[in-house]
């Protein structure tokens, strides 16, 4: 069993059930989800997803970690980030059956997402079916521009840089 918990800094936490921290996670995808204000996993705990207040859905592969937590080999990776809504995430479930994110915004809109490439397929209440064969149609919700960014396992965690040369006022130029 393992806790979960999402904060404002975007941090993750999970925790033991005896309350100890296991793991600090910070996503570092190039666009900074903001705030966490939701998160869920699969039925078997392989797959993490948080929601943020900017709309963003992150993806985190977790299996390998939850095997054997105290091997440090065994990291967890953030595999997919994409912008699902244009305000705050407030809920979001997988549905594995259909391999389905269904997200739900302040924006009053929910929406159906790919599980896997967070590819859009609609929203509740649209004219059309949905067509949760087809993810060769790349489209998006109108308020949303960017398509999910794949996350390389090379990456790096963002880090604040230190600034080594503060601005200082050249009285000669």
């Amino acid at each position: 069993p393992l806790l979960a918990s999402a904060h404002e800094s975007s941090c993750i936490r999970l925790w033991s059930i005896q309350g100890n921290l296991m793991k600090e996670l910070l996503p570092f995808s190039e666009h900074p989800s903001g705030p966490l204000t939701a998160l869920c996993t699969d039925i078997f705990t392989k797959i993490l997803l948080t929601g943020s207040k900017n709309g963003h859905i992150i993806r985190w592969n977790i299996a390998s970690f939850l095997e054997d937590s105290q091997n440090k080999k065994n990291e967890i990776k953030e595999e997919l980030c994409w912008r699902a809504h244009a305000t705050e995430v407030v809920d979001l479930f997988i549905e594995e059956e259909k391999n389905v994110v269904v997200t739900a915004s302040t924006d009053g809109s929910v929406r159906l997402w790919h599980a896997m490439t967070g590819y859009y397929f609609g929203y509740f209440g649209q004219a059309r079916k949905f067509e949760l064969s087809d993810t060769s149609r790349l489209i998006l919700p109108s308020d949303v521009n960017k398509f999910p960014a794949i996350i390389k396992e090379k990456s790096k965690h963002m880090e604040k840089k230190k600034v080594k040369y503060p601005l200082m006022l050249d009285r000669d130029k």
